[in-house]
């Protein structure tokens, strides 16, 4: 199988735990499809585009340049699906790509060996949240004081402290 080295999405680079870039044959024709592995905070900035402008480089050197569409694809960690059609002229540029076919019950497992934890030692992702606290006035008063950003510094500080302490 031919390995992605490096992908930059609209002239990003961008993180890739794992990937497998090969050929879907389908009844309706060819694509050309790239599933990655990413961190959460990259799906979540691209998995409501309907394209992006990708840059491909194989680790033997070659380069795919294209405009590709976007899925996102279900499974326990964070995976794009790339693909753009291709023609039968094309097919011959990507003679050495594995191919799948419609039919195939398996794809590429890009998951193996890889787990949650991992990708979020690279990019940990920041969610909103709300809490509603019943506190003493003095304490409040001066929380109201303090900036957002500072606020969330504390409570993350506060949090690690008490998974270590309690944990095990």
């Amino acid at each position: 199988m031919i390995k992605v080295k490096t992908v930059k999405i609209d002239g990003k680079s961008i993180y890739l735990f794992n990937s497998a870039l090969y050929i879907f044959e389908s009844s309706i024709g060819y694509t050309l499809e790239l599933d990655m592995i990413v961190t959460e905070v990259i799906l979540k900035k691209y998995r409501n585009e309907e394209n992006l402008i990708l840059e491909i480089e194989l680790e033997d050197g070659r380069m795919i340049s294209s405009i590709m569409n976007v899925k996102v694809l279900p499974g326990g960690l964070p995976q794009l699906n790339l693909f753009c059609d291709l023609d039968e002229g094309d097919l011959q540029l990507y003679h050495d790509l594995d191919r799948v076919n419609e039919s195939d019950l398996t794809f590429p497992n890009i998951e193996d060996g890889l787990t949650m934890e991992e990708i979020r030692k690279v990019e940990m992702p920041n969610e909103k949240m709300k809490l509603k606290l019943s506190l003493p006035i003095d304490q409040v008063e001066w929380l109201e004081k303090q900036k957002p950003g500072d606020i969330n510094e504390m409570f993350k500080e506060m949090i690690y402290d008490y998974w270590k302490k309690y944990r095990k």
